[in-house]
């Protein structure tokens, strides 16, 4: 598909933010037709760290990966789970609900559907409205200040800027070392736009998308399974990832542990045969499933970019490009944000923050750098994981066991009461150092909305606050996230920290 470009003329003189352009990758090589554009700067890549950096000063935007197929329809997917989940509970409350509940998997697609495309269509018309001159091309670096673009049609445009900005991200991997994954299996790039139900579903991986997605399709009612080769959400706190799975499976998701797919198979049936090795056991085993998803990692959209020609480094072994503390490439006037970019978060938030900083200091309006610390995300699994700042693990390995502490708390949130819903994974914790006055270093919440809880939360701790402080904080009543505010049960005490009564 080719990629979203939008530009304007640059001004003469003072560089201004009103100049952009919006490509990404290449469609091969054509000859340059209609002379060289030429502007202040291009950003390549139409997502949500390329827009933030290109709208600054306007008020527009392109979708990328988190309208697409990501953020956007993955958080419309996993409320429709919830309200299955509310549906099934409300006659608790006295609502007559004929049962048992059923999904209806188009309806929901084309609602979803819908939406992304009157965003697309949305961003379109604020292009036109604020006269930005729009590409539909993909591209690739001539030189390091030259790019050429190539539409669908083999038309190819030279486009020069003084600055330009590579805000590609990534796309999802296949493991092209499993015979039949690429023919046969679909990636989270198309399971929101599956117009039927994918049914029996088996999930590889074990990213926050893998779990996801599963999450979702558990919840929908559809038969789930998730393939892990090792332990889930790497990177996040390893307790809080154990509680997110023991949920997952005590709500019907499977999960196959240690087991690595060798072999995807078509029926004559048009069931898809997978066939995968136990490592535990060192047997091999199989099984059949409608539809196979591969959640198991992103890789940067850099190769097809020609970036040696503009002289920009990369890491040869995951191939993102290496920045400094500017987002500076190694070839000064071009910049990378995002998740193309080596060592940032791939998250969309911080891709659209680093694009405004990034902006603002281009035209001289300021001198502030991203700060990649204390970043808030959460995982929309069926029980949310929110958090801020260090694991447990990353703050014991950074001060020492002796100089942490840990203040935890499991709950039941109100709204299980009634429903007699199952609370055990529902967990707090706070890690904070030890020493007075006992700095928050991070939070771990695992409970309903937990997005909106670690929200709030987060501007205290990007601000320093203390535990002291934090218990200072009146609590909301009856909500989950003043029970944040009621942590008092430290790891070291060894009491029961389940928390009782009101």
């Amino acid at each position: 598909m080719a990629a979203m470009v939008a530009a304007l003329r640059g001004s003469r003189g003072r560089f201004r933010p009103r100049t952009r352009a919006l490509t990404r990758g290449t469609r091969g090589a054509a000859s340059a037709a209609g002379g060289q554009q030429s502007f202040d700067l291009l950003v390549i890549g139409g997502g949500s760290g390329g827009l933030a950096c290109a709208k600054e000063g306007t008020k527009w935007g392109l979708g990328g990966t988190c309208v697409n197929v990501g953020c956007i329809p993955k958080k419309l997917m996993h409320q429709a789970a919830l309200l299955g989940g509310m549906i099934r509970d409300a006659h608790h409350y006295g609502w007559e609900v004929a049962q048992p509940v059923r999904h209806n998997w188009k309806t929901m697609a084309e609602a979803v559907q819908n939406h992304v495309k009157s965003l697309n269509w949305g961003h379109r018309v604020q292009l036109q409205d604020r006269k930005v001159k729009y590409f539909n091309i993909k591209a690739s670096f001539v030189d390091a200040h030259t790019v050429l673009g190539v539409d669908k049609g083999g038309k190819a445009t030279l486009l020069s800027a003084e600055h330009i900005v590579i805000a590609t991200g990534g796309r999802p991997r296949y493991p092209t070392q499993v015979k039949g994954a690429l023919e046969y299996g679909i990636t989270s790039d198309d399971i929101f736009w599956l117009k039927e139900s994918p049914g029996k579903t088996l999930v590889v991986g074990a990213s926050y998308v893998a779990l996801e997605c599963a999450g979702f399709l558990t919840g929908i009612g559809l038969d789930t399974t998730v393939m892990m080769r090792s332990g889930p959400l790497r990177g996040f706190d390893q307790q809080m990832s154990s509680l997110v799975i023991e949920h997952m499976e005590s709500h019907g998701t499977q999960f196959l542990k240690g087991c690595v797919p060798s072999l995807i198979k078509k029926l004559p049936t048009n069931q898809l045969q997978v066939t995968w090795e136990d490592h535990a056991s060192g047997k091999e085993d199989s099984s059949t499933f409608d539809t196979v998803l591969w959640a198991i990692g992103r890789v940067p959209e850099t190769r097809n970019l020609n970036l040696e020609k503009a002289g920009v480094k990369t890491n040869p072994e995951n191939q993102k490009i290496i920045v400094d503390a500017q987002e500076a490439t190694s070839v000064p006037h071009i910049y990378a944000i995002g998740d193309v970019a080596e060592g940032r978060p791939e998250l969309t938030p911080t891709a659209i923050k680093a694009g405004k900083l990034l902006a603002q200091r281009l035209v001289g309006k300021s001198s502030a750098l991203m700060d990649y610390s204390n970043v808030p995300t959460t995982v929309f699994t069926p029980l949310e994981y929110g958090c801020v700042g260090l694991s447990e693990e990353e703050a014991v390995a950074l001060h020492g066991q002796e100089h942490v502490e840990v203040y935890h708390a499991y709950y039941k949130p109100l709204e299980f009461t009634v429903a007699d819903r199952d609370a055990s994974q529902c967990y707090i914790k706070m890690v904070c150092l030890r020493e007075p006055p006992q700095l928050v270093l991070g939070l771990h919440f695992l409970g309903p909305n937990a997005g909106e809880v670690t929200q709030g939360f987060a501007l205290g701790i990007k601000c320093g606050a203390s535990y002291a402080q934090v218990m200072q904080t009146v609590g909301i009543h009856p909500t989950c996230s003043e029970e944040v505010v009621k942590l008092h049960i430290s790891k070291r005490s060894g009491l029961e920290p389940t928390v009782t009564g009101c």
